[in-house]
């Protein structure tokens, strides 16, 4: 019991410090008004909240996004990891934000080869000449979570060693709890932010950021990639080796290839960059189309280009799953625009649930499809070879977070996941085209949708479906009867904005009744200073000059805090 209380003192402890480093680098960067609002001053030393009512530099200069994306920078891996998820979400954070948090990088300085060595002969158990012919010390590339050595097997096969930094889990761990503590506080003290749903991000952060650090999770990911690309001769999935495996230390195959940015590279290996581009793309197309789990980080870092022609994917920490339904609805989806189906493809978008349940549809589809008609409608009189898929994405993006849609994550992820897919795919060959690559794959989903078998699936869920209502209404209803009998049915009324309106008036009041006690502070010393008794400083009595003196300090902190509230 001691230990554990023992224990729980330090994580504590640890919180609390990290907390003041987080608040101190936030005021720093000009969002001192939002500590306030949330209620964390009390970790900034009165000294830096006196200074944080001057002007910090170059505050005014940047924008709020800039400053901070700066911030996120600085406070290191979870929160520029953190940076990196939310980029990918504009309906949540807005376009602004999502643009400048691309522009955060994942590189940081590599920490010691000693380190990496002890690393991987702790979590083996076993002396690092005992596996590896060669280790090269100078890591190949390093990251916020881990870095990557080339080494070679005493069996003489060429790998990569990706071990993961020491004490990440732990800082990360702590981050994430500070995070939901500071989401908490902005859904009770700033009830607008709701709208972007804090909690469910650090959520959603916390799920994406232990997975990647589970080595074991990823060495999962890779075999079941490499089994779906089993029978494909253009993909190379490298082989993980599952007796040299932990949580922290993971060993593939190493890709002997160039970067797919690379286009000097590829061109000096004389590679035809237009297949390449069809290749990777129709790899992709094959992951979401037909597998329904897919590579979710194909940044050119983890797509190389083989010498052999061949396409090798790396880094399997990160991927997103789509269920047989969604599949098919995007499949649906993607036709109705080819085929400029607008009804459908306003039809798809709902029966995607993405709309909030207690919308008006009719409404819905009447808005939403005239701004469908607005935006696709100039794309039909343009070439295949002229559409610019990414910019189409991102404008449908803007059009879900104006009527207020919900977009999961796996579809967000698949969003970010095509539009760097036509980055690439045009870097490599400027007159490729996405849409044409992907229409056979959609046309092939909606067939499957369509066949007998699929059909007779469909049946079978939902009779069972039926079968499980006729079953539960019943117990149901008498449950309810049972309620409203013994007067236990209640209603939950929502009062929208009076956590904030009793906030300000619990200020109010604080501030008025502090305003009294200066006041009765001043009436007292001048009292004090007319009855001339005690000793005497300057001339007058020393309890009512220190009054005088206390009154002052204390009007002057009352001053500041009314002016930095920008209520006078």
């Amino acid at each position: 019991m001691a230990i554990t209380g023992i224990l729980k003192f330090w994580h504590t402890y640890k919180n609390i410090g990290r907390m003041g480093q987080i608040v101190n680098v936030f005021l720093r960067h000009g969002f001192g008004q939002f500590i306030e609002q949330i209620n964390l001053q009390r970790f900034i030393p009165l000294r830096k909240r006196l200074k944080a009512f001057g002007h910090w530099p170059d505050v005014e200069k940047r924008t709020a996004p800039e400053r901070l994306r700066t911030a996120f920078s600085e406070l290191g891996p979870s929160f520029i990891k953190l940076a990196q998820i939310l980029s990918s979400r504009p309906d949540l954070i807005t376009k602004s934000y999502a643009d400048e948090f691309k522009k955060l990088q994942d590189n940081v300085p590599p920490f010691p080869a000693d380190e990496a060595k002890k690393i991987i002969e702790t979590e083996l158990n076993v002396s690092l000449k005992d596996i590896f012919a060669e280790f090269d010390v100078i890591p190949a590339a390093a990251a916020s979570i881990a870095q990557v050595h080339n080494a070679t097997l005493k069996t003489g096969e060429k790998v990569i060693v990706k071990i993961q930094r020491p004490g990440i889990r732990e800082q990360i761990e702590t981050d994430i709890a500070i995070l939901g503590t500071i989401a908490r506080l902005m859904t009770r003290h700033i009830p607008e932010s709701r709208i972007f749903n804090p909690e469910g991000i650090v959520d959603e952060f916390a799920r994406t950021v232990k997975k990647e650090l589970d080595f074991n999770a990823e060495a999962r990911n890779a075999q079941r990639f490499k089994r779906n690309f089993a029978g494909n001769s253009g993909i190379c999935i490298p082989s993980v080796y599952t007796d040299i495996l932990s949580e922290k230390i993971i060993v593939m195959d190493r890709l002997e290839g160039v970067r797919i940015d690379d286009i000097d590279g590829i061109e000096s290996l004389d590679i035809d960059r237009s297949e390449l581009a069809k290749r990777g793309v129709t790899a992709y197309f094959k992951m979401i189309f037909e597998d329904g789990f897919f590579h979710a980080d194909p940044h050119p870092g983890n797509v190389f280009a083989l010498p052999d022609g061949r396409i090798g994917l790396m880094d399997f920490g990160i991927v997103g799953h789509l269920t047989s339904d969604v599949m098919e609805n995007i499949a649906s989806a993607f036709l109705a625009f080819f085929n400029r189906d607008y009804n459908k493809l306003v039809n798809q978008y709902i029966e995607l649930g993405l709309t909030e349940e207690d919308i008006d549809i009719e409404i819905f589809k009447k808005k939403f499809k005239q701004d469908l008609v607005d935006i696709c409608e100039p794309l039909y009189t343009m070439t295949l070879a002229e559409v610019n898929f990414a910019e189409y994405l991102q404008i449908l993006a803007h059009l879900a977070m104006k009527h207020g849609l919900k977009i999961p994550s796996d579809l967000l992820a698949m969003n970010k996941t095509l539009l760097i897919l036509d980055n690439i795919g045009r870097q490599l060959d400027p007159a490729f085209n996405f849409m044409t690559t992907a229409e056979p794959y959609a046309a092939r989903l909606v067939k499957r949708r369509f066949s007998p078998q699929r059909m007779v699936d469909k049946a079978r869920e939902n009779l069972s479906d039926i079968s499980d209502l006729l079953i539960t209404t019943p117990k149901q209803v008498n449950r309810l009867l049972r309620k409203a009998l013994k007067d236990g049915i209640g209603f939950k009324v929502n009062t929208l904005g009076m956590e904030k309106l009793i906030r300000d008036i619990d200020r109010s009041s604080n501030r008025l009744a502090f305003s009294v006690i200066v006041a009765s502070i001043i009436v007292g010393s001048s009292l004090l200073i007319q009855s001339g008794i005690g000793r005497t400083i300057f001339g007058l009595p020393a309890m009512g000059a220190i009054g005088f003196i206390v009154a002052f300090v204390l009007g002057i902190w009352l001053l500041i805090s009314i002016l930095r509230s920008g209520r006078l």
